[in-house]
């Protein structure tokens, strides 16, 4: 064994010898692109007309089905939203089970049972394929939808809008959705809360009556399956789902924009800005340009090795990522670049992104990075190609958008013939920096006026979180004969007045609140001279869970969340000092509070002074008092958030006096918001010099 291991050695070092040397400054020529085999997948077609494709993959005891609809339905015009509501309704009941009884059966065979307006998805062990193709097929052919399931889905959606509308990346997504497409087209239509309110009923029926049926839809089902063994099942639980003519609505072509303009959504309190450097563009799925498209993005903004990312937060750090995407649609595609990015390098941002836009088409792409991009999506491509699943989807992709029948078997191949030239010409048809919609939501005062240098016409053009154009209001000066001391004084009169406030000793506010869908009780306690607690309670499934609990005894304090207790550090000790002062608006020196008149702005449609106050420790807010009321309408303050400092805004309305107190008065309707974060309190009860004991407090 010796002697025949030593000629084997020695046969590869003389053909070794022969070979012509190594010259390791060239970098070897990648491989021809490996052959595509997708896997078997195989179809049929129901006499209703509901397409199905097969995937085998025996590997785990498990099966899925997918149903995607192929609908072009109508506008939902005035009545937005109620396509979304379909995902709530859809699994609410059926004529056959109740939505107990549906749940119930979901849930005992361990089973997923997902539906939209778009289509549904089921998944679970192979031993329950009989039950899931039971329960799917009631809920596509015999779904019942009531007025009460409606009214709670409309709660919900309203309780989801209230907390977009200071999110700045649903603000970014609703206003570019509509500057893109226009609302004369379905991916322009923004639900808010008047057309969620007038989403009738029938509007669903109509929509499930209309759209849900087999002649339009494609099923996949992927698993430990057989086309043999599961024909028949599809045949027995989906054959008798009636087909019928569907309804197909057209649409408006979106317009593209002929310069580059800049809109701008002013948000509240906003200590950084999103960005959207963005416009529609034609690009139909399985069409010449769409893998050269996805090389030429990837080089821009498809990851963290992308142009827009190593420039906007590697190189200058203004940023925690930048990214871009081209996405081909049936109706229309669309190009987007986006950043976040702090106040004070908005316009930079914006800059760096038309200048990276400008290079890739100016440039040609270096061969080293262009392989390296392909790779990258080569690797990305065969990872996906081991979810049975995706096979399916590409399977039904070819078949609904009439793509080539070779189209993902030859991807890798035409993947790696994309050129720099072909990264340059489609970056010249998609990719264009001089005809886009710069969309910013941000500080108007502190952002808006720097990006008008990036708009073509010199124009900024103003939104809400909604899209509805606005005309922002600018600060202008007070009143010659106001300050802010003659505020405070107004304020303190309209409140009740000085003789009320003193003769507070204790205070006890009861509120509730949501969020989450998690009932909330919010219970605030002072004690003059000095005292404070509250306590925040959720309610779920009938049991009370303290949340947070804040208590301070005059000298010191503790802050409990969830079961862990924290001391409070010296600067929460200065906030919570002024907090727990029942007095402390009649004597704001103690606390080296000083406020500085600076303007009036409005707030909701009504006239306000605006103060500037800071404490002794250098903490800093901004308070709104209503010119006419005299009344504190809403607060500004620094909060630290999940990813840095945030601005926490806070609203008062509802002002009510207190009975038996002398006229003092509570705002009973307070809202809080910190980032996405949005809490709406309702005073539900006011107790004065009822003696609150000092046990409290400790």
């Amino acid at each position: 064994m010796k002697k025949i291991a030593f000629s084997i050695i020695s046969l590869a070092l003389v053909s070794t010898s022969w070979a012509q040397p190594l010259d390791r400054s060239i970098r070897p020529q990648p491989g021809p692109a490996p052959e595509i085999k997708l896997g078997k997948t195989e179809s049929f077609t129901l006499a209703n007309g509901l397409k199905v494709f097969v995937v085998e993959n025996h590997k785990l005891p498990t099966i899925s089905c997918s149903i995607q609809l192929d609908v072009r339905p109508e506008l939902e015009g005035e009545n937005a939203g109620y396509r979304d509501m379909m995902s709530e309704l859809l699994l609410t009941g059926t004529k056959n089970r109740s939505k107990d009884k549906l749940n119930e059966e979901i849930d005992f065979i361990g089973a997923r049972i997902n539906a939209s307006d778009e289509g549904m998805s089921g998944s679970g062990l192979k031993k329950y394929q009989d039950k899931i193709f039971d329960l799917m097929s009631d809920i596509a052919t015999s779904a019942v939808f009531t007025q009460e399931e409606l009214d709670k889905a409309r709660k919900q959606t309203l309780s989801q809008l209230e907390t977009e509308k200071n999110e700045p990346d649903a603000m970014l997504r609703n206003v570019t959705a509509t500057i893109n497409f226009g609302k004369s087209h379905p991916y322009g239509e923004v639900a808010n809360d008047e057309s969620v309110k007038k989403i009738s009923l029938q509007q669903c029926k109509n929509y499930y009556n209309n759209y849900y049926r087999p002649n339009v839809a494609y099923m996949a089902v992927v698993g430990d399956v057989t086309v043999a063994e599961i024909k028949p099942l599809i045949e027995k639980y989906f054959g008798k789902w009636e087909k019928a003519d569907v309804p197909v609505a057209t649409y408006s072509t979106p317009v593209n924009p002929s310069i580059t303009h800049v809109s701008f959504v002013p948000r509240q309190a906003a200590v950084q800005s999103v960005i959207n450097v963005t416009y529609p563009i034609d690009l139909k799925p399985g069409t010449d340009d769409v893998i050269k498209a996805r090389v030429a993005n990837t080089v821009l903004g498809g990851g963290s090795q992308g142009r827009l990312f190593l420039d906007l937060r590697e190189k200058h750090a203004w940023t925690y990522g930048s990214y871009s995407t081209i996405k081909e649609d049936e109706l229309v595609g669309s190009f987007t670049a986006y950043a976040k990015c702090r106040n004070a390098v908005s316009d930079s941002s914006v800059g760096a992104i038309l200048d990276e836009m400008h290079r890739l088409q100016n440039e040609k792409v270096a061969p080293q990075d262009l392989q390296n991009t392909i790779s990258y999506i080569s690797g990305n491509f065969a990872i996906g190609l081991e979810d049975p699943s995706r096979v399916a989807q590409y399977a039904i992709n070819i078949e609904r958008y009439h793509m080539p029948k070779d189209f993902y078997t030859n991807y890798l191949k035409n993947l790696s013939a994309v050129s720099s030239d072909d990264v340059m010409m489609v970056a010249r048809k998609y990719i264009n920096p001089d005809k886009a919609n710069i969309i910013v939501v941000g500080s108007l005062k502190e952002v808006a006026d720097k990006l008008v240098k990036y708009s073509a016409d010199g124009k900024i053009d103003y939104y809400d979180n909604y899209g509805h154009p606005i005309k922002p209001e600018a600060k202008t000066a007070a009143p010659s004969n106001m300050t802010a001391v003659e505020v405070m004084k107004k304020y303190i009169t309209a409140i009740g007045g000085e003789k009320a406030i003193n003769g507070i000793k204790d205070i006890k506010i009861v509120s509730s609140s949501e969020i989450q869908n998690i009932p909330l009780t919010i219970t605030e306690m002072k004690k003059a001279p000095g005292k404070y607690k509250e306590t925040v309670v959720g309610t779920m499934n009938g049991q009370s869970m303290p949340f947070q609990k804040q208590v301070y005894n005059g000298t010191k304090g503790y802050q409990e969340q969830q079961g862990q207790k924290a001391d409070m550090t010296a600067d929460d000790l200065e906030e919570v000092k002024v907090q727990a002062d029942i007095y402390s608006d009649l004597h704001p020196e103690k606390y080296g509070i000083t406020r500085t008149l600076t303007g009036m702005e409005k707030v909701n449609g009504n006239d306000a002074y605006v103060i500037e106050a800071s404490l002794s420790s250098g903490k800093k807010m901004t308070e709104y008092y209503d010119a006419k009321s005299g009344l504190l309408v809403k607060k500004l303050q620094s909060a630290n958030g999940p990813q840095g400092p945030v601005t926490q805004v806070s609203e008062y309305a509802d002002y009510t006096e207190v009975p038996g107190s002398g006229g003092y008065k509570v705002p009973y309707t307070v809202k809080e918001g910190a980032g996405a974060q949005i809490l709406t309190a309702k005073v539900q009860s006011v107790e004065i010099n009822k003696g609150v004991a000092d046990a409290e407090f400790e």
